[in-house]
């Protein structure tokens, strides 16, 4: 199987912290050999096919030589020229065959390693970007990670296939030419295709090293670039409320300058690059051609001997002369390959404990033991907070903007782990059990509702993926949504467009509720649920939720007072600290920080 990150439960780097030294390329190449282990016999039978493919392409030669020496046999031998001749080009042509179809059956056998090595790490990498905390996707570009991720699934596909197709092939080819030049004819021959080989490949490395950094250069850019495109078209309604759009069309443009700079540096010295490796060839050719020429004015080889080295040279130049951009890409790829790995490597903020179990809801019991928490340790948001939401009871918390209202439901959802204090489901600690139980006990409509660019049902459907249509229409009832639906032409099948940009406020809102009932968890928790709503359906929905929050634990998380006057308990914060609790009528009463909410939001509604 392959290897799962064992990083994950290192805890991550502090802001500011230097970044990791790179790894080295045998070191990314040694990460990604355990995925290719599992198709070792695959490997090993293409491997058998590369070597069968690479002695009928060498035979080749061979096969020429012995073809040009029988067609200058003495005159009057017609019956040796009508005999020899055919029977060699019958194995010449068997033999061209035998090259395609060897490599064929190669690809064939090799294809399933391939794809599935990169299905594997893709799948690997996603399902560890989702395991990310909060704070990593609220850090980082989409555009950015999302090149990241696509380049290093190419690089996959380009190592394997480089290596196994064009550097391991190469390889043998040229072990078998040598062996028979020295063989066959003088050590010269062979001496001449090393040296070369040797300047060659000294030559592609050194250059391909030099330039390695523009390329590296190239690519930032062009991720820059993606990240601030997609940024600038995910943000396309603040970009027209500020008439913008010549704004970022030349901050767009400033990125694609630099690219264009960055690539033309890259291609001048590909250009160096390959006219060294030309001259470097050509001049291999000459000598070899030179020796072989020699060779047959002085008797000592055959015109078929030519013709032998000729084609050999010819083989070996084909592959050499791919080497340079071989190299390139290698290089590149494991680059490519390193940064998906980096992410892979990202260290989980947020982890399962080890030997953490399934959390046991039994009553739903809610309890924030002197809980202290901060997103930087510079900036504390919450204070040694204590309240509990006891079973089947629904407890608001309310208070100004900035209070940390928000914060309780990301803790209670264990977004973040609390810097100090205990958060309990039934007197079992959320950091002890598994963050899937958790989640699945808990249910969240949030104050700012993001869809998927699907359809209705999709979005509704996904708080509990394979419910049925009847399912869905029933929770679309309850969030007092199913009318707006069914008004519209396609119904249940209406794309909702990216982000739920289609659907007003309102609609997503019910979307969200409705996807949260549908769910039907043992807690739920509604941030701001109604804020998106006029009066008359945050009146009809706020019974709705009433109703459907019977018997369930409920934490409401509200800015409008009115909303919550039902609850169990009331809960004030101000600036991370709880001020003043209960009832509605209570604090009323009590005439302090609740009462003066009270009465600047009543006269708000007044007016």
């Amino acid at each position: 199987m392959p290897p799962h990150a064992t990083a994950a439960t290192v805890a991550p780097a502090p802001p500011g912290a230097a970044p990791p030294a790179p790894r080295s390329d045998w070191k990314t190449l040694a990460k990604l050999l355990p995925y290719l282990w599992q198709y070792r016999w695959r490997v090993g039978i293409a491997l058998g096919f590369l070597v069968a493919a690479k002695a009928a392409n060498v035979g080749v030669p061979v096969l020429l030589k012995y073809l040009v020496d029988a067609m200058t046999i003495a005159p009057g031998s017609a019956q040796a020229l009508l005999v020899v001749p055919v029977g060699l080009i019958v194995a010449y042509g068997a033999l061209r065959l035998s090259t395609s179809l060897f490599t064929e059956l190669r690809e064939l056998i090799f294809a399933k390693a391939t794809e599935g090595t990169a299905r594997s790490i893709s799948l690997q990498v996603f399902r560890h970007l989702h395991a990310l905390s909060l704070r990593f996707h609220l850090e980082r570009q989409t555009g950015g990670m999302t090149r990241d991720i696509e380049r290093g699934t190419r690089a996959v596909h380009s190592l394997i296939s480089y290596s196994l197709y064009s550097i391991v092939p190469t390889i043998i080819e040229v072990t078998m030419v040598l062996t028979l030049l020295a063989v066959k004819f003088d050590a010269w021959f062979a001496w001449i295709t090393i040296a070369a080989l040797v300047v060659y490949v000294t030559f592609t490395i050194t250059v391909t090293e030099w330039r390695t950094k523009f390329r590296k250069e190239m690519n930032e850019i062009d991720s820059t670039a993606h990240s601030r495109a997609i940024d600038s078209l995910l943000n396309y309604e603040t970009v027209k409320y500020f008439n913008n759009e010549d704004f970022e069309a030349k901050r767009y443009d400033e990125n694609l300058e630099r690219l264009r700079k960055a690539a033309l540096k890259s291609q001048s010295t590909l250009s160096l690059l390959n006219t060294g490796q030309q001259m470097i060839i050509a001049t291999a050719l000459v000598a070899m051609l030179w020796r072989a020429t020699l060779g047959v004015a002085e008797g000592r080889l055959t015109l078929g001997d030519l013709v032998m080295v000729n084609a050999f040279m010819i083989q070996l130049y084909i592959p050499l002369n791919f080497l340079g951009v071989i190299y390139r890409e290698i290089k590149q790829s494991l680059t490519d390959l390193d940064k998906m790995f980096v992410l892979l490597e990202r260290n989980r903020e947020v982890d399962d404990a080890p030997g953490a179990k399934p959390l046991q809801v039994t009553q739903g019991h809610v309890r924030f033991e002197h809980v202290s928490f901060a997103y930087d340790a510079s900036r504390p948001i919450l204070h040694d907070l204590t309240f509990e939401i006891p079973p089947g009871k629904t407890v608001a918390v309310v208070g100004p903007s900035g209070a940390g209202k928000s914060t309780l439901a990301r803790l209670l959802y264990r977004f973040y782990d609390i810097s100090g204090g205990a958060i309990t489901i039934d007197g079992q600690d959320i950091r002890q059990v598994t963050q899937g139980s958790l989640r699945a006990a808990v249910g969240i409509v949030p104050q700012d509702t993001v869809l998927f660019n699907d359809t209705v049902e999709y979005n509704i459907a996904y708080g509990r993926p394979g419910a049925s249509r009847e399912e869905v229409e029933a929770a679309a009832r309850a969030a007092r949504i199913h009318d707006f639906i069914a008004s519209t032409p396609k119904g249940y099948e209406t794309m909702v467009g990216e982000r739920g940009l289609k659907l007003s406020g309102g609609e997503k809102q019910r979307v969200a509720i409705a996807r949260t009932l549908l769910k039907n968890p043992p807690i739920l928790i509604f941030d701001e649920a109604t804020s998106a709503l006029d009066s008359a359906n945050e009146r009809a929905i706020q019974a709705e939720l009433k109703s459907v929050s019977q018997g369930k634990t409920a934490l409401v998380i509200a800015h409008r007072l009115s909303t919550v006057v039902d609850a169990h308990e009331i809960v004030v914060l101000e600036a991370g600290r709880i001020v003043e609790r209960g009832p509605h009528a209570d604090l009323l009463a009590r005439d302090g920080r609740y009462a003066q909410m009270w009465r600047l939001q009543q006269a708000g509604e007044d007016l």
